[in-house]
């Protein structure tokens, strides 16, 4: 019977009839691609390229798959990802298991041996400031997390032959069962043994370790020394290795932080660059400006316009090597950029004489010749917005209401919800 579903040939790049050889060569070759020890962005993609290998290459599975999808297969469990590829290559060929990447400060696991899965890793949001990113800053991190008892490392007992095999799972730590779907289908059903908790072995409560009651495990605090390098940016991962929840035969995951930077009050971070804006009197924009500006590490920065320089309305100007420092390098420094907004003077603020000092410094604005036949009408500018409603412009006198009433009715009024602010 051909195939009713096939997301999981698709994944291993495989027709739906193919063999087991085939299916073993088109895993081998997908997962060494996208192996997160090789391709640190594919760890998705690998946990699904396994998922689909674990099921096709089980009889069985790939049976039930290609009737029920993966409906059919749910709750019944799997292999890990990295136990699955352990197994299939005998051991991790990327340098040592999945604790290596990201950035930052941390003594852990370099390694794993083969047979033994790595936990899950822990992630935590680590707020910074942007001055922390420019100067860099040591900081605390506590957590809580989870470690094998000091009493009986782990293993829930001191009296060795103590712990005995399961009789309900045979050791196995889960539970096989079947469920009856109808129409003469069934499907497997894989839990954990809840007479071990998946453990695979029990132990008598007088046996047990005094501390630990056999649990194996505490929880504990720990406070990590987080150290921020200048430079870093938001999104940037430090990584602890092995700081996670140590659990009996597992190696530990990893703490990560990842730094989430806060907006700040003047500057905003574009790569290597900062970028602010200041705004300046016309009068500094004409005639020259300087103002104090407070960088991000406290120094105190005199910025002037050069001689004779007009700063327009929407100019940029840089100053070189005052921008975030080089993660790495601190001593090479992107640009900072200053935007300039202009204010100009407010209306009526010029007196007739103050302007006869501008006429005198910018020359007399162009003479314009007035026509003295024909029709001649004097209009005034307005305000101009784009909120509701159309204002009267000026023509010396209004127009009256019925005009505007023709004007909407003949279209030539202009487009509505557009008006002019009389000043």
């Amino acid at each position: 019977m051909a195939a009713k579903h096939t997301k999981f040939y698709e994944l291993l790049g495989i027709e739906t009839n193919a063999n087991e050889q085939e299916i073993k060569k088109a895993y081998r070759k997908m997962a060494m691609k996208f192996h997160p020890d090789k391709n640190p962005d594919a760890g998705d993609k690998f946990k699904e390229i396994s998922m689909a290998y674990e099921v096709l290459s089980d009889s069985e599975k790939r049976q039930t798959y290609d009737k029920y999808g993966e409906e059919g297969l749910k709750e019944g469990g799997g292999m890990d990802a990295d136990d699955l590829f352990s197994s299939f290559f005998g051991g991790f060929p990327f340098g040592g298991g999945r604790g290596g990447h990201g950035h930052g400060h941390g003594h852990g696991h370099g390694g794993r041996s083969s047979g033994r899965r790595k936990g899950r890793d822990m992630a935590f949001a680590f707020p910074v400031s942007l001055e922390d990113l420019y100067n860099g800053k040591q900081g605390k991190f506590p957590i809580k997390k989870t470690v094998l008892c000091s009493g009986c490392e782990g293993k829930g007992t001191n009296k060795p032959s103590a712990a005995t095999k399961c009789r309900h799972c045979e050791g196995s730590g889960v539970t096989i069962s079947l469920r009856h779907l109808g129409f003469g289908m069934v499907q497997q059903l894989q839990e954990r043994c809840r007479q071990c908790n998946g453990e695979g072995e029990v132990i008598k409560q007088k046996d047990k370790c005094k501390q630990c009651q056999g649990e194996k495990t505490r929880e504990e605090e720990k406070t990590l020394d987080v150290y921020v390098d200048p430079g870093m940016r938001h999104g940037t991962k430090i990584t602890f290795s092995g700081e996670g929840d140590q659990i009996p035969d597992v190696i530990p995951g990893d703490v990560v932080l990842v730094l989430q930077q806060e907006q700040h009050a003047v500057f905003v971070r574009e790569g290597s660059d900062l970028r602010m804006q200041k705004s300046i009197t016309l009068i500094e924009a004409l005639a020259g400006f300087k103002f104090v500006l407070k960088h991000l590490d406290g120094r105190q920065l005199v910025v002037s316009s050069g001689p004779g320089e007009i700063v327009r309305p929407g100019d940029v100007k840089c100053i070189a090597n005052e921008g975030m420092p080089q993660h790495g390098n601190p001593f090479e420094k992107g640009k900072l950029l200053i935007r300039f907004k202009v204010e100009f003077p407010k209306d009526g603020s010029i007196t007739p004489q103050a302007v006869k000092g501008l006429e005198a410094a910018l020359g007399k604005p162009p003479s314009v010749a007035v026509p003295t036949t024909g029709e001649v009408e004097h209009v005034t500018l307005a305000a101009f917005t784009t909120k509701g409603g159309r204002e009267k412009a000026r023509r010396g006198e209004a127009y009256d209401e019925e005009e505007d009433e023709e004007e909407e009715e003949d279209g030539e009024g202009g487009p509505r919800g557009v008006s002019c602010h009389q000043q």
